[in-house]
């Protein structure tokens, strides 16, 4: 896409980017933003990784480049709402706060261009093991960084084999019975909120998964994350949402020719018509 000009929408969600871990892929995600723009951008949780900011500080040029990007975004005149998740938690006190041009929140209602109220909420507070065992919720979250390893060693040799970018972490939930089960839940858990809160539906992240799906009368979204899927939620100027992946390609390809692959609520590549 190296030379295109951006495409637009109306409005974008992006979520679990976890900015100062090791296995965020920030690199992918400033060719994200630099071909995507929108008038409104919610980041939705876990844009910054603090739990291992506080264990050891990693934060490369790369992670500083997706801030400056986003702030240069929002200096152009995007409207942007920064969702404090768990992994930022720290961001809650900010409720309220703007920082260049972004203003901070523990949740949000957006209204889409054909009408309908979507709650955008990261989704981490109904979570119980992050509430109620934050010792498990700690634990669990170093086998996460054993996976992201074990992540990072699959596409280092898929490259030397000339194969595409694949996420072991995000093929393992749709396998692993229990996390199947733990998806549903959340999913479940999220659309009850929705109604609670009398609107269509729920814009969320948190689990990393993404999805488009209808339970009933209410609308399911989760943005998906920016360490294994590398997924984003988008809302076209008729209101319609859509998942986007950004690709990554084989190394001798040239900088800036990433692929968009748009994919459907199960993870399949969308032909084009």
């Amino acid at each position: 896409m190296s030379g295109a000009e951006p495409r637009s929408f109306r409005s974008m969600f992006i979520s679990d980017v976890h900015l100062g871990s090791k296995a965020a892929k920030a690199e992918f995600l400033i060719d994200f933003l630099r071909h995507h723009d929108a008038d409104i951008i919610y980041l939705v949780g876990d844009v910054v990784d603090g739990w291992r900011l506080r264990r050891s500080w990693h934060w490369p040029q790369s992670h500083n480049d997706v801030v400056q990007k986003l702030l240069r975004k929002a200096r152009k005149g995007a409207s942007i709402t920064y969702i404090a998740g768990n992994h930022d938690e720290f961001a809650r006190q900010f409720q309220g706060v703007h920082f260049g041009g972004i203003v901070v929140a523990d949740r949000a209602i957006h209204e889409t261009a054909d009408g309908k109220r979507l709650l955008v909420i990261h989704g981490d507070q109904f979570d119980t093991v992050v509430h109620n065992a934050r010792w498990l919720a700690y634990l669990g979250d170093y086998a996460y960084d054993a996976a992201m390893l074990v992540n990072r060693v699959i596409t280092r040799l898929r490259q030397v084999l000339g194969l595409p970018y694949w996420s072991f972490s995000s093929w393992a939930k749709v396998k692993v019975k229990k996390a199947v089960n733990f998806i549903g839940s959340f999913q479940t858990v999220l659309t009850e909120e929705a109604r609670r809160s009398h609107v269509d539906g729920v814009i969320c992240g948190h689990i990393h998964h993404a999805a488009i799906e209808r339970y009933q009368d209410v609308q399911y979204i989760n943005t998906g994350d920016w360490v294994e899927s590398c997924t984003a939620v988008v809302e076209h100027f008729d209101g319609r949402m859509e998942i986007l992946q950004w690709a990554h390609v084989l190394p001798e390809t040239p900088v800036g020719s990433e692929v968009l692959v748009p994919i459907d609520i199960k993870g399949r590549a969308v032909q084009a018509a």
